[in-house]
């Protein structure tokens, strides 16, 4: 079944299309200034609160002063129309004292018969204060008055007076409205110094890191379009050095694919015919079994086993590079058999310049591929014979190639040990990575990188142990069933 393909559609997100429009730096302009409306609001009703309350209180005072004039006024009263100029010097229809427990009442007309509600400001709470402010904003004007209540000073006991109430509305509206464009002069003026400020810090490297992200998207293995970290010591210059880091590597992994594409396609033209030359030398060593030569006859099937594993090896030339290695198809094998052919095959039986030791012991039993274990050990052996070759070992001491193995609770562990030069430093990083792990100049890395993929298709591991001489390869493979 096809698996289900993902698009830059599929991938995103539904969100408002208005909202899809607007760049980071506008959506961060209209979120400031929501925020600042939203404390504004919080702070406007306490504020409108206490403005209707310094209103009134403001109206009381007057009352008071008012109140005085009654208390100094002589027996025979005031004079003709002084009540009504204090009336509406407080904006009252009626006040109200209670003086020495008698109540004195200044008013131009009868008391009203009834008052819309009492507002008492002696015992008044916020939240009884802003529920009340609510009210007298949303509720419209009554035209029946309202009754104020509140302490007094000198002789008097309290004071109250009757207003009406529209007045104390539309100045608690203009006061609304005055607070309306001051938060709207705030928020603006904060939003845009947000805005310049995370513009600066924020919104601007983050256009650059992504215009960036973009150029190298175009064209990854260009080492130009990788990005220069600033110098900040923030989450966005650690972001632009992680990003550097990033791209660094995927342009080597890129170029290192490339390369190993290249190479198979390169070496699948000459397969074949490689393969078809093998082949007629291996029909031309068939008759070598027919020789009366003894010598002849005992090295010819080594040769045709030898020219079987090389026809294989040809089918699958440079697999890493081309495709997957193949599971391996596990048998006992005896794994001094296994290094001898191995060493026979590099010639070291015979070498004059490297000596062989093969100290596997003869009765150990590795379950795994033999085939795929010939590669591992040639590759392995191979690098340590050039390596001896190239550069010799130890003053006073003679090239030697030492393979050993033991059973190690429930693994086998081979150890490929020379007494050579060792591994440089510089190749120790990549040491399993085809083309960035050689050792011997001009290499291509590919025989450990093989040997690593190998070994771990049998679930072992291969490393390379620290030693004062030479190189140590060691290779853990498990035993299946623990036999």
């Amino acid at each position: 079944m096809e698996s289900p393909r993902l698009d830059k559609q599929s991938l995103s997100v539904s969100v408002p299309r208005g909202l899809t429009r607007l760049g980071l730096s506008a959506k961060l302009l209209l979120l400031t200034v929501l925020f600042v409306m939203l404390a504004e609001v919080l702070i406007y009703l306490p504020s409108v609160a206490n403005f209707r309350r310094n209103w009134l209180n403001d109206r009381l005072a007057a009352a008071q002063i008012a109140v005085l004039v009654l208390e100094g006024a002589p027996p025979e009263g005031l004079p003709e129309g002084s009540e009504s100029r204090l009336l509406m010097g407080v904006g009252a229809r009626a006040i109200a004292a209670r003086v020495g427990g008698a109540r004195r009442l200044l008013s131009l007309d009868s008391m009203p018969p009834e008052v819309a509600r009492t507002v008492d400001l002696r015992q008044m709470g916020w939240l009884t204060s802003i529920i009340e402010t609510l009210d007298t904003l949303i509720t419209p004007a009554h035209d029946t008055p309202i009754r104020v209540i509140g302490e007094a000073v000198g002789g008097a006991d309290f004071v109250e007076l009757i207003i009406d109430e529209a007045p104390l509305r539309r100045a608690m509206l203009v006061f609304s409205a005055n607070i309306l464009l001051l938060s709207l002069l705030i928020s603006g003026l904060t939003a845009g110094l947000v805005y310049l400020a995370l513009n600066w810090l924020i919104v601007g490297p983050i256009r650059q890191v992504a215009a960036n992200v973009m150029e190298f998207e175009a064209d990854p293995e260009n080492p130009h379009r990788i990005i220069t970290p600033s110098q900040r010591a923030d989450e966005i210059g650690e972001a632009e050095r992680a990003l550097a880091r990033m791209q660094m590597t995927l342009a080597d992994e890129l170029r290192t694919k490339k390369h190993l594409a290249e190479l198979g396609l390169a070496v699948s033209k000459v397969n074949h015919d490689l393969r078809n030359m093998l082949a007629a030398a291996q029909l031309m060593s068939d008759r070598l079994t027919e020789t009366r030569d003894p010598k002849i006859r005992r090295f010819a099937p080594r040769l045709i086993a030898t020219l079987d594993r090389a026809i294989a090896f040809c089918q699958a030339t440079l697999a890493y590079g081309r495709a997957a290695e193949a599971t391996p198809t596990l048998r006992e094998v005896a794994l001094r058999q296994l290094v001898a052919d191995a060493g026979e095959l590099l010639g070291l039986a015979e070498s004059p310049t490297v000596s062989f030791a093969n100290e596997v012991p003869a009765e150990l039993i590795l379950p795994c591929d033999p085939d795929q274990m010939a590669r591992v050990l040639l590759n392995l052996m191979r690098n340590a014979v050039e390596a001896l070759t190239r550069a010799g070992a130890e003053p006073g001491r003679q090239p030697t190639l030492t393979i050993s193995a033991a059973r190690e609770l429930h693994e086998v562990v081979l150890r490929v040990c020379d007494n050579g030069p060792g591994v440089p430093e510089r190749a120790k990083a990549n040491l399993f990575q085809a083309f960035r792990g050689s050792v011997n100049p001009g290499g291509t890395g590919l025989g450990l990188a093989i040997a690593a993929e190998l070994v771990r298709l049998h679930g072992g591991s291969i490393a390379l142990e620290p030693s004062r001489i030479g190189a140590v390869f060691k290779v853990a493979l498990p035993i299946r069933g623990g036999n």
